[in-house]
């Protein structure tokens, strides 16, 4: 049975004991880059991109012999090996790998990477790359020509001033290793304004280190008290709690918080989910002042605050998975329509009410919008055995729609 060879390219050249696998192969797969390094072989050349292309030609020149493939540093790490794993399976492949572009720019940046978060760029458009970069102590980024790292730079500096948080902007530390291997390559390290403010070579690899690092709060169970709210206006911690269990989060996707309030199940929700995209709509001033702080905060900067009311503000937000309405004013029918509208197939909304009326017409709207619907309702009573001071609450209906 014919095989691919699958090859690591460290550097400007092939190997030695690369150059005879590759003159045995009956066609090679290549990158415009890596094309220098067979010129003057008298074998059929594949462009590597399109992919379904290049997969099509390499089943042909299967028939014929075995296919050297061609591709950068190690293969099977956020590389070509996944694809050609998956399409012709892994007996069909030899693997012969070179360093890792990350043990490469580790390496020469004189740092140890077993504790660093790694995000692939390369083709992709990963929501909240800012909240999922600001999530870790350390990141290394594989960027591509359109998230090169000055773009990325300038767009962690503009949310970090958006909430004001001088402290974080001032912890970041970037260093960039362009063109490693080659004769061009070259190491930068700057600040956040230092690095938007340059041009790098498309080749690179980006590492931020956040220092005074702190992550010693619980990753769930907040206490009121560490939330910064306004006159007592919070989602109480047992009903939060509940609420994000009816919430059933995803491990990515996107929540709506409705009527967000201080921003605590957001912000819960945030710290238990960092790669779920967050939209916390509230209109009021002082609320927003407060979910600008929980963010800063906490860190959670997947939470987008969103200023406005519901349902207008709801347009230009991405569709939701999840939908969590903590407030709804006097617009409640009218927020729900827009909502479940939007609400991903398969997608749950929840909607906390206090008010008999609010739970009526959740109910009936709900149903009206032909979603499964359940209820349930919480009486909250809490007691200190230091004191003796007891305290009830409210209940509140917390009602499920599953579309």
């Amino acid at each position: 049975m014919s095989r691919i060879e699958l090859i690591g390219v460290k550097g400007p050249s092939l190997s030695s004991e690369h150059w005879p696998i590759v003159r045995r192969c009956r066609a090679i797969v290549v990158s415009n880059r890596h094309k220098c390094l067979v010129t003057g072989l008298l074998l059929p050349l594949i462009d590597i991109t399109p992919v379904a292309a290049m997969l099509t030609r390499v089943q042909e020149a299967l028939e014929d012999g075995d296919v050297a493939v061609l591709a950068s540093g190690d293969p099977l790490f956020f590389g070509i090996g996944r694809t050609l794993i998956e399409h012709f399976g892994a007996d069909r492949l030899r693997v012969h790998p070179a360093l890792s572009a990350v043990q490469l720019a580790c390496a020469r940046f004189r740092t140890t990477w077993d504790d660093i978060a790694l995000l692939s760029l390369h083709g992709r458009s990963p929501q909240d790359v800012v909240g999922r970069i600001l999530h870790h102590p350390r990141m290394m980024l594989f960027t591509d020509r359109l998230n090169s790292p000055n773009r990325i730079a300038a767009s962690l500096l503009t949310t970090l001033k958006a909430h004001d948080d001088q402290a974080r902007i001032e912890a970041i530390t970037i260093r960039v290793a362009e063109n490693l291997g080659l004769s061009e390559e070259r190491l930068t390290r700057g600040s956040l304004a230092e690095i938007a403010d340059q041009q790098f070579s498309p080749l690179n690899m980006m590492l931020i280190e956040q220092r005074r690092w702190n992550r010693s709060s619980p990753r769930f169970g907040l206490d009121e008290e560490e939330i910064r709210h306004s006159r007592g206006l919070i989602t109480k911690s047992e009903v939060r709690a509940a609420t994000l269990h009816r919430l059933r989060l995803p491990e990515n996707g996107v929540l709506w918080d409705i009527g967000g309030g201080s921003g605590s199940v957001s912000l819960e929700a945030a710290r238990l989910c960092p790669e779920l995209s967050i939209y916390t709509v509230e209109k009021k001033a002082e609320e927003q002042s407060n979910i600008r702080a929980n963010i800063r905060r906490f860190g959670t900067y997947t939470m987008h605050l969103v200023c406005g009311e519901a349902p207008e503000a709801l347009a230009d937000l991405p569709d939701p998975d999840r939908i969590f309405v903590g407030g709804s004013g006097k617009r409640l029918p009218a927020i729900l329509e827009t909502a479940v509208a939007r609400l991903a197939e398969g997608g749950r909304i929840v909607v906390n009410a206090v008010l008999e009326q609010s739970e009526a017409t959740t109910l009936h709207c709900l149903q009206q919008l032909g979603l499964k619907v359940a209820s349930s309702t919480l009486a909250v009573s809490r007691r200190t055995f230091t004191d003796g001071e007891s305290r009830m609450f409210n209940p509140i209906t917390l009602i499920t729609g599953d579309k």
